[in-house]
Order: structure tokens, then sequence, then C-alpha cells
């Protein structure tokens, strides 16, 4: 685990050029979600405070609810077909046109390549078109930044970025100043949560339907395995749950039965959340201080201990929860974005990009679609959590 103790993004938004409020396009394509939001951000000492002028998001969970999950083609094809009308709507709703527009932010990956080349390539049309600024965003520091959203944080903070594709521990100093703390080594909570659920024939998507059916379930009725216990680093593993939920999943005769497996894997995986947060929060602490900043650094930081938890899987509740009481137990500060921010939206995206457009960072209009691309590059090259395999490293 490796920590960092210089705040070099506070001297960078101390620097920014940019101190007029910034209004930013952001385009969102990387699954199965067509979004499209149009954020205005006020420059601070915090930071910066966000007011989301508008948010679009077209679903396509009918389109794949057949298939049991996202099918790429399918997704890719209706982010062809929608992204223009929703961008369309975005604008409308936010009142203004294309020339009230300080620049467009678009996802760059990572995500299913097709549908992160669709946004992308609006966002590349829309900066020509109109000569605005493009800023390529990385679609975890969009989740990021997603607290920010609903609050005025001040950097820096921890970040439990768990969702359906992702689950690391971050330590978030900025925005291009991220270092991962911890990753799982194979799936993530968000994952296993909705290959359980279909395992117990309760549909697409998964995740808020096993929440429901948790509710009514006893959690210490099935005995599920726990991973990495002779391991005291931050990463995480949900293969062994999900495959042993699956084979008790095969002997649930009884609605009650379901309900039981429901909840037992609910609290597993919000134990294992809980677990490495914690070793995580316990490393922080130590690391950080606050009485060993500067008195502005101090000012700016308030308590100087804050636990952020974004990304899809932060919206059940049982989770949150138990994410809080670690929280409130070791004195840290705890936020999560408002619940229609933690599943993917384009309202992130545009306030990463308005970041990113405030520091003077924007991109070159060949930025590349990526299907993968770590928040924390120097570290996934130094220490891959997925090492070299048949189909090769996984960031």
């Amino acid at each position: 685990m490796e920590l960092h103790a210089d705040y070099s993004s506070d001297a960078r938004a101390a620097t920014a050029q940019t101190v007029r409020p910034l209004t930013v396009l952001g385009l969102e394509t990387s699954c199965d979600e067509t979004a499209a939001s149009v954020v205005r951000l006020t420059r601070s000492d915090k930071g910066g405070r966000a007011e989301v002028l508008s948010s679009v998001v077209h679903s396509q969970i009918d389109d794949h609810a057949a298939y049991g999950g996202v099918v790429p083609e399918i997704a890719a094809r209706s982010h062809v077909e929608m992204i223009a009308g929703v961008t369309r709507r975005a604008m409308d709703q936010a009142g203004l046109g294309y020339e009230g527009l300080d620049g467009v932010a678009a996802t760059a990956g990572p995500g299913l390549v097709g549908g992160v080349m669709v946004g992308l390539g609006f966002g590349k049309a829309v900066s020509l078109a109109r000569g605005l600024p493009l800023i390529a965003v990385n679609h975890l520091e969009g989740h990021a930044v997603s607290a920010r959203l609903g609050a005025e944080i001040a950097y820096p903070f921890l970040l439990l970025l768990v969702s359906g594709g992702h689950c690391q521990l971050l330590e978030v100093r900025g925005i291009g100043e991220v270092s991962r703390l911890g990753a799982t080594i194979d799936d993530a909570a968000g994952e296993a949560f909705d290959k359980i659920a279909k395992a117990l024939g309760l549909g697409y998507p998964g995740g808020p339907a096993l929440e429901r059916l948790a509710a009514s379930g006893d959690p210490a009725r099935y005995e599920l395995p726990r991973a990495l216990l002779g391991r005291k680093d931050c990463d995480f593993s949900f293969s062994g749950l999900k495959t042993a939920a699956f084979r008790i999943a095969q002997t649930c005769e009884t609605d009650r039965d379901k309900a039981d497996l429901a909840a037992a894997v609910q609290a597993a995986i919000a134990r294992q959340l809980a677990e490495r947060s914690e070793r995580a929060m316990q490393a922080y602490a130590e690391r950080f201080e606050v009485l060993k900043q500067p008195s502005a650094a101090r000012e700016a930081l308030g308590s100087g201990k804050l636990f952020v938890v974004a990304g899809g899987v932060a919206a059940n509740r049982t989770i949150r929860a138990t994410l809080e009481g670690v929280a409130a137990r070791l004195g840290f500060d705890f936020l999560a974005p408002p619940m229609a921010y933690c599943t993917d939206n384009a309202a992130m995206i545009a306030l990463a990009g308005a970041e990113r457009l405030a520091l003077g960072l924007t991109s070159d209009i060949d930025a590349p679609a990526r299907p993968r691309w770590p928040l924390d590059e120097a570290r996934a090259l130094s220490d891959p959590s997925h090492r070299p395999g048949r189909k090769g490293a996984k960031a």
C-alpha cells in the first residue's frame, strides 16, 4: 500500500488560469447508458462548487434483459441511435446553446470500446464544429469526483470505488493525482452481485434485485468463504464467494432459501468491503495527520479524514450503512454521491472535464478510445493487480 504526502493539486488549483465559472457538456457511453449532462463549475478554495444544469440518461436495460447482461454490440448500436437526441435534450434542459459552453468532455475509457468510441467520437465532432476544447475523461475519474456533485468537498480524500466493473481503494489528491491502495484481483463486487442474482433467477440488472430479496432473508443461514485471510493488504477477491454462492443457488428450492442466500451474499460482500476499507483508513489516518499539515491546508481539509464511496454498488443501502459505520468508528467523515450519480451518468464526466479544463488539461482531437485505462497508471505498470495471461493483462 503506497500513500503520498504531497498535495500538489492544491498548488495547481491555486495557479489555475481560469477563475470564472466553467460550463461543460459531458458525454458518457462506456457501458449500457447513453448519457449527456451540462455542469457549471464555480471555482473556490475547496476546488469548486458544481451545479448540474441538466442530466439525461437513456438506459438500455430493456434491450439487454433477455440476455441476462450487457451485449456489447447491442449497446454500441443503441449509443449510435441515441447519442444525438440525448445530447439535444441535455442542452435544452440546461437552457443553453453551444455558444454557452466552455468545453466538451467525453468518456474515453475504460469500458466497452464500441460504446466508448460513439460518445468520444460525438464529443470530437462537437469540439471541431463549435471550436470548443475537448477533454477526454477517464470514466473512473468521473466516479472519483462524483461525490462533489452533491457537496463542496476539498481534496484529498480516501475513495472506495465499487461498481459492476471496478473495485478499488484510491487516494485522491486531485484531478490526475490518484494512487491505488488496493484493488480486486479477480471479480468486482458489482459483478459478483449480478452473477449471483442471475444464478438465483432474479433477472437483469441483478444487483438491485438481490438487494430487495435480501431484505427478507437471514444472512446467518449460509456460511460463505472469506477471501485472502492471510494477507494484510487492501486487495479484494470475490471469485470464491461467487462460485460458492452459485453452487448453493443450485440447491435453493423455496423463496425462503433464495432470500437467505441473497442476504448472506450481501453481508459477505459488505464485510469484505468494510475490512479492506478499514485497513486503508488506518493507514491513511496514520500518514495524513492533519496537525502535520500547514495551517492553510488544515483549514481547507477540515478534519482531514474523509472517506468517499462511489460507483453503482454505493447505492446498496446495506453496504453504504456498513461502510458509514466503519468510517464513524475510525473518525472519518463519510460521503457518498446522491443516488442519481452513483450509477453511470454524464454529470460526473462533465465535472471531471470542467476540473481538468480549469487546470488547462485538455486533449488532442486524436485522443484514443481505451478499453482499459487505470487511474494510477504508474502503479498499474509496476504492480499490476492482474498478471498477464492468455488474454493479456487486465488493468
